[in-house]
């Protein structure tokens, strides 16, 4: 089927040089990646949800100050020397 795409220069140059080392077209190169990119978000879906081992006492939740959403303020806790029992 034919079609029209916007890719962006950079990308395209990037492409067509996969295309050249390859002995390959255009065309089969966007195809492959395309697939490629079908296939991974198919098996994503598939996936089971993880679980996570929790340990210690489920009632008393997270420790204060630890925001789960909040990637930065995790990252400043786990580097911090002080011992979370001793943050409370």
């Amino acid at each position: 089927m034919r079609t029209t795409l916007n890719i962006e220069d950079d990308l395209l140059v990037s492409a067509k040089r996969l295309a050249a080392e390859r002995g390959a077209t255009l065309t089969s190169v966007i195809e492959t990646a395309l697939r490629m990119e079908v296939v991974r978000a198919r098996d994503l879906r598939a996936r089971s949800p993880v679980e996570l081992p929790a340990f210690g006492d489920p009632a008393a939740g997270l420790a204060p100050g630890v925001e789960l959403d909040d990637s930065a303020a995790l990252l400043e806790l786990m580097e911090e020397d002080v011992p979370l029992e001793r943050r409370r």
